[in-house]
């Protein structure tokens, strides 16, 4: 489809997108909404595509026409915000766009793959970046995947230190919960033999007073594969 070809490319050039919008814009509200919607056989949007292309400009002039579905999720499960999550940002301004993304859409939805969160994808990369500015619109630290997992039990695996104490730093953070194999964020970094995080851990379940004191466990479990096995087609 012409939409496609026209915005969709890593070539794609913002001023002809505008002008495609405008003009439909113009001539129908109602088909604008339809052609900025359309998917492909992957389940893709335009939005998708220029999310991941880093193509800011356009993801900006798709929002800006205020009738972007930001939720839609690709045939492997993901949004828009999820492959934010993981996009290549260089420049402050877009680093905006995308917090602009996250804001107007569903930071928590789940991707039907296996569950996981953008907060999710954007630790298993280390993405500090793409964290913080989740967290600031709302991303829920507790959510749990298929595999009961949390994005804290991710970072804790990875040994992302500094994603560990901005996800401990959240309100009402549980650092108690536990996988679908009874493993919780302490002993999987033990495990890891990430020992920084561990007292990091051990610390906050015991002594934060925004959990309730519990004692933590401290029990091995054979190494898992990896918490967050995201390659997926875009």
């Amino acid at each position: 489809h012409e939409w496609f070809r026209i915005s969709s490319q890593k070539s794609a050039i913002a001023a002809m997108v505008g002008d495609y919008i405008t003009t439909f814009q113009e001539a129908s509200p109602a088909v604008l909404r339809q052609i900025i919607n359309m998917a492909d056989g992957n389940g893709n949007t335009a939005l998708h595509y220029s999310v991941s292309h880093s193509n800011f400009e356009i993801v900006k002039l798709l929002l800006d026409a205020n009738v972007c579905n930001v939720n839609h999720q690709n045939k492997a499960g993901y949004t828009p915000i999820m492959l934010a999550a993981l996009a290549a940002v260089e420049a402050e301004k877009d680093m905006k766009i995308v917090e602009d993304l996250f804001a107007c859409g569903d930071v928590n939805a789940k991707a039907s793959q296996a569950g996981q969160t953008a907060l999710m994808l954007a630790v298993s990369h280390g993405r500090i970046d793409m964290v913080k500015a989740l967290l600031a619109c709302g991303a829920d630290v507790n959510i749990q995947d298929d595999e009961g997992s949390t994005a804290l039990m991710c970072a804790s695996e990875h040994g992302h230190v500094e994603i560990v104490k901005l996800l401990l730093g959240q309100l009402g953070c549980n650092g108690t919960l536990e996988d679908n194999d009874g493993s919780t964020a302490l002993s999987i970094a033990l495990d890891a033999g990430h020992k920084d995080i561990a007292v990091l851990l051990y610390a906050h379940v015991n002594f934060s007073k925004t959990q309730s004191p519990g004692t933590p466990r401290l029990g091995r479990k054979p190494s898992p594969g990896p918490t967050h096995r995201s390659s997926f087609d875009c």
